[in-house]
């Protein structure tokens, strides 16, 4: 069915003023002050947003899809996130990937997680690879998965954390020349997305890789890049740099936390095109202590995504334009998605995300279809209640 949504107050994420939007076989087919002519006909249903702040669905670019977890031995494993889960937060678009466990959890899980979100109404890609090198693959090769497999888009690494296989210069730079053909060839993005650890070395990996090669800064996605302030520091060089650096959602706010972080950023010149924020969903957040050993265990969830939103805006002043950059324009960039994803224009996929003034979720609409309508999840998974 047509849609049109009138009276939207649009952030595409730009801000655009009042404006009807038009919706047709899954796209942006118009986008004016006012639509006229369609109102009244049968086949098409018209919803009065009545100003309410309309935005591009959010894009997740670090979703633990078949679950994270496994510090503290087999029970530790978090289940399946449900595509609810991901609709109820704003969210369309997500990149699915693995973390410390690539050993329990094969890259046949993660591909069929990703083709079912995607069958189920949003837009799932996935990644090979886990924390660990060499990285563990569907093919046998990170290239070829890329190349063969449809919702591979990159490759996933873990550096300066004490989960990780601590690989080489050489080896970091293989990997990134992997991922890089195997996105010239496929038409994808190409990426690594690096897991950081809170050691002392931070991203000085990726910044020798760089050093001496021709491998493109866009290779790279460092993430979870505010557990420190020397990653944080460094992020904010890459990105002068021309790289784009991953932070992490967090569910307290608390102050100095990630929003203070990219707010401080933006405010000391850093270009807010070379941000996002991503949520870890389903992702473990273990506890060490002292010794290393796992004392404890909670779950990240897709909702830090709009309590992050909130306290750009509210408590650290950023325009709500710029705070959006960082969950729709910037995030289709890195997927190699730009113009059809995390903007609204006529073409673009229709994704479109209606927040109330509190930043709650009112309604979402994935491809055109309604997923959430006055804060209720109306699609669900197939084994949801």
């Amino acid at each position: 069915m047509i849609k049109l949504l009138q009276n939207a107050t649009v952030y595409s994420p730009e801000a655009l003023g009042v404006m009807d939007i038009l919706i047709a076989d899954g796209k942006i087919a118009a986008m004016a002050p006012k639509i006229e002519g369609f109102a009244g006909l049968s086949a098409v249903e018209v919803i009065d947003l009545r100003g309410a702040i309309t935005a591009p669905g959010f894009i997740d670019l670090h979703v633990h899809i078949t679950g994270g977890g496994g510090e503290m031995g087999p029970p530790s494993k978090v289940p399946e996130l449900q595509l609810s889960q991901l609709t109820r937060c704003g969210i369309t678009t997500v990149l699915g990937l693995y973390g410390t466990d690539g050993l329990t959890r094969g890259q046949e899980a993660l591909v069929t997680k990703s083709r079912a979100l995607t069958q189920e109404g949003i837009t799932c890609l996935c990644l090979s690879g886990a924390y660990r090198y060499p990285s563990p693959t569907l093919t046998g090769d990170v290239a070829r998965d890329i190349v063969l497999v449809d919702p591979v888009v990159g490759v996933k690494l873990a550096l300066a954390d004490h989960r990780a296989s601590n690989p080489s210069l050489k080896e970091v730079i293989r990997l990134a020349s992997d991922a890089r053909l195997g996105g010239m060839l496929a038409g994808k993005a190409g990426i690594v997305v690096v897991h950081m650890g809170a050691a002392e070395a931070g991203m000085t990996r990726i910044f020798e890789a760089l050093t001496g090669t021709d491998i493109p800064i866009s290779t790279f996605l460092p993430t979870h890049c505010e557990r420190n302030e020397t990653l944080w520091r460094q992020a904010a060089d890459f990105a002068r740099l021309g790289g784009t650096a991953d932070f992490t959602a967090e569910p307290d706010g608390a102050k100095g936390g990630t929003a203070d972080i990219l707010a401080r950023l933006v405010k000391e010149g850093t270009d807010p095109r070379r941000l996002t924020l991503s949520s870890d969903s389903g992702g473990s957040l273990p506890r060490f202590n002292g010794a290393g050993g796992c004392i404890g265990m909670d779950v990240g969830t897709p909702e830090t995504l709009l309590l992050e939103l909130g306290r750009l805006v509210r408590d650290c002043g950023l325009p709500l334009e710029t705070a959006l950059l960082f969950l729709t324009e910037n995030p289709a960039r890195v997927l190699g998605l730009a113009g059809r994803k995390g903007c609204l224009a006529v073409g673009a996929d229709a994704d479109i995300l209606v927040l109330g003034d509190d930043f709650a979720v009112r309604h979402l609409f994935a491809k055109g279809r309604r997923m959430v309508q006055d804060g209720q999840a109306v699609v669900r998974g197939m084994f949801e209640r």
